[in-house]
């Protein structure tokens, strides 16, 4: 029996839902997203959404749950947004932004600029005295994640003195040096 895949999903104001042909659309004020989904059935009645499958076999229960998880990303996404925060820590380690293009120098010999899609809204903050951070606001989960870990890939933290970029609240495994 699967716990997260029994609940129904409620739909907020806004929020509108249609299912055709194996393909759930999501739209609501923040923009619209697309999930194809199969061995499962996919039911939209009272304000609710309800995941159900057909049979108890592992592959019928391993997408009950996960497109359940989907489905529910995809409405708190459209409604809420969803937001990813990454800090650069190092001396000289700066991020600036000119529209969809980020500009990191991350102590390479030449600074990072890297495109963002469309989809994605980008903010850098930097203040005296703190390390700057990146924001990034999109209504797609997996893909403010997935742009998150590409811009963190560039230089991920060092276990010696943290230095690198790391997620903001990510608590990091330190080792100690020479000298113990």
């Amino acid at each position: 029996m699967s716990r997260i895949g029994n609940n129904p999903i409620a739909i907020p104001e806004g929020v509108t839902i249609d299912v055709k042909d194996n393909i759930l659309t999501v739209k609501g004020k923040l923009g619209e997203l697309k999930q194809e989904f199969s061995g499962v059935e996919v039911k939209v009645e009272d304000g609710e959404v309800l995941v159900t499958r057909p049979s108890d076999s592992k592959e019928h229960k391993s997408k009950h749950g996960l497109y359940r998880s989907l489905i529910l990303n995809m409405v708190e996404g459209v409604s809420k947004g969803w937001t990813k925060e990454l800090e650069l820590v190092g001396v000289g380690y700066r991020a600036s932004n000119q529209g969809q293009k980020l500009d990191l120098a991350l102590g390479f010999s030449h600074n990072i600029v890297f495109e963002l899609a469309p989809e994605v809204k980008v903010e850098t903050i930097s203040e005296k005295g703190k390390n700057p951070i990146v924001k990034l606001t999109s209504h797609d989960k997996q893909l403010v994640g997935h742009i998150a870990a590409k811009i963190r890939s560039f230089r991920k933290p060092e276990p010696y003195k943290g230095k690198g970029v790391k997620f903001v609240g990510e608590e990091l495994r330190r080792k100690a040096g020479k000298s113990a």
